[in-house]
């Protein structure tokens, strides 16, 4: 027999598990409507993050618009000082270099983003998506507009940290996370080449700005006043460092197995961040490369190898992504070699068709 005691131990613990059943109702029927409200609670965020890119945009337009007067900005907001003979100065230096490649991070970021609205908007990780694209156009827009070799530094490795997120968006399948780490490990190796000739660069001129250094070492080499085999070997750890970033020969092997990301993001790292960084640092130091011959001709070679080894190896792929990646190393190759022979126009003319177009193709092609 069951007594009253019992009885009156398991009657809480039955109202109780009746509650719970009644709540879990009323839970199935609110996850009914959260999908769609969740969503636009996302949109609601990608609204933002276009609202702000678009708001620099504007910026890089008025910049543009100054460029054209002729006028050239360069700012230092605070400086850290370190000792009396060794101290670091941070701003941004606005020249026409900047306001193109500004003017191209953001628009093609803009674009990005109202093509992703449809294609990752039912995606779980689309405000992490949201996030990581955002991130990656901070660190682009940084990379250009510091004006000095410690700041172009710390953008250069956030520009590669935002890409293995990219890459490796859907982390859980695991050809994304190796082709993450892939892109990772090749670019932080040659990383250090960057660093070599930022450090021999700064022994050799005493300062890290822009400005100084191009006067200090053209002096220098016209008087013979630092040892030339030195100043080319720095150089080449510069351009070691752009190669890695911008996937040319042989340093390219990271580029087609970056594809496992989504196709938002692989128009974003084809068109205007990873590979627009290693062209942008060789057109930025163009100034100190061309008083050293030996480094733009071996710029020459490496673009030609890189011109026909990429449109050899697209002509025999069967997946359209790899084909247009390795379009891309090709195209870069044209771009690179325009700078390698000094044409400065040229080379940045090739760039703003190629990242359009080819953001294009990515998208459309989704």
């Amino acid at each position: 027999m069951v007594s009253a005691a019992s009885l009156s131990k398991d009657l809480p613990m039955k109202l109780e598990q009746e509650k719970f059943g009644a709540g879990l109702m009323d839970l199935d029927f609110y996850l009914l409507l959260i999908p769609t409200a969740t969503k636009d609670l996302r949109r609601m965020w990608a609204f933002l993050s276009v609202l702000l890119l678009s708001i620099a945009m504007w910026f890089s337009a008025n910049l543009s618009i100054q460029q054209i007067n002729g006028s050239l900005t360069y700012k230092y907001l605070w400086s850290w000082t370190i000792n009396n003979d060794f101290f670091l100065e941070f701003g941004h230096l606005i020249d026409p270099l900047t306001s193109i490649m500004s003017i191209l991070i953001t628009t093609v970021g803009i674009m990005v983003f109202l093509s992703s609205d449809n294609s990752m908007s039912h995606d779980q990780g689309y405000l992490r998506f949201l996030a990581y694209m955002s991130f990656s156009n901070a660190s682009m827009l940084g990379l250009v507009t510091s004006s000095n070799l410690i700041q172009i530094s710390l953008f250069w490795e956030l520009v590669g940290m935002c890409s293995y997120f990219l890459i490796g968006f859907w982390f859980t399948r695991p050809v994304a996370a190796s082709a993450c780490q892939k892109a990772f490990v090749t670019n932080l190796l040659y990383d250090f080449g960057f660093l070599l000739g930022i450090l021999g660069f700064s022994w050799i001129t005493g300062s890290f700005e822009f400005r100084d250094l191009f006067q200090i070492v053209n002096t220098l080499i016209h008087n013979n006043g630092v040892n030339s085999l030195f100043a080319t070997l720095c150089a080449f750890f510069f351009f070691v460092g752009a190669v890695a970033k911008s996937a040319q020969f042989p340093l390219h092997v990271w580029l087609p197995d970056a594809m496992e990301g989504p196709t938002p993001i692989s128009a974003l790292i084809h068109a205007a961040t990873m590979v627009a960084a290693g062209i942008f640092l060789v057109a930025r130091l163009l100034p100190l490369f061309i008083v050293i011959p030996d480094i733009m001709n071996l710029i020459c070679l490496v673009c030609i190898i890189t011109v026909l080894l990429g449109a050899t190896l697209a002509l025999a792929q069967r997946d359209i992504k790899r084909s247009l990646a390795y379009s891309t190393m090709s195209q870069l190759g044209y771009i690179m070699l325009a700078l390698g022979i000094g044409s400065y126009r040229a080379a940045f003319f090739h760039l703003i068709t190629h990242a359009y177009s080819k953001a294009f193709l990515f998208l459309v092609q989704r």
